[in-house]
């Protein structure tokens, strides 16, 4: 399944919900999530790890429904057709 398809789904199930949720309380889950991600990786608890980043994922979906942006598109322009490793302050 592609990820606008995946997101079109998504839309389907639960825009409804996200529409009357807001944007700002969206946002809030997803930080919500991206910490208990965060907590995962902490613990390096892989099975956590695959569960918050599905929920993280979801959320960014749902962000990308509400504001009927196409996440897709951007990821494949700015990640695979560019490369902004480039800019990254990583270390050597």
């Amino acid at each position: 399944m592609e990820l606008a398809e995946l997101a079109k789904k998504i839309s389907e199930k639960y825009g409804e919900i996200d529409r009357k949720s807001g944007p700002l309380f969206l946002l809030s889950v997803f930080f919500e999530e991206a910490g208990e991600l965060a907590e995962a990786v902490r613990k390096k608890d892989a099975e956590s790890i695959e569960e918050e980043l599905a929920d993280n994922l979801f959320m960014i979906l749902s962000l990308a429904n509400y504001f009927n942006v196409d996440v897709e598109r951007k990821l494949i322009e700015k990640y695979i057709e560019n490369d902004p490793s480039g800019r990254w302050d990583l270390p050597s």
